[in-house]
């Protein structure tokens, strides 16, 4: 942990910061994955719209 002092003697406590890296670019077997993801996921809300709709 990363400490500090002021001239008041005030600690200011820091935490210890991770490495910064850059996101690389998602596989074909990755974009394909969340393809399907989003598929279900707008299959889930449809139907719960649609069971909305119907029980009021």
């Amino acid at each position: 942990m990363y400490t500090t002092t002021n001239e008041d003697g005030i600690l200011n406590n820091y935490a210890a910061e991770p490495k910064m890296y850059y996101a690389e670019y998602p596989a074909i077997w990755e974009q394909r994955k969340y393809v399907l993801q989003s598929l279900f996921a707008t299959l889930i809300v449809t139907a719960l719209v649609l069971v909305g709709f119907s029980v009021s």
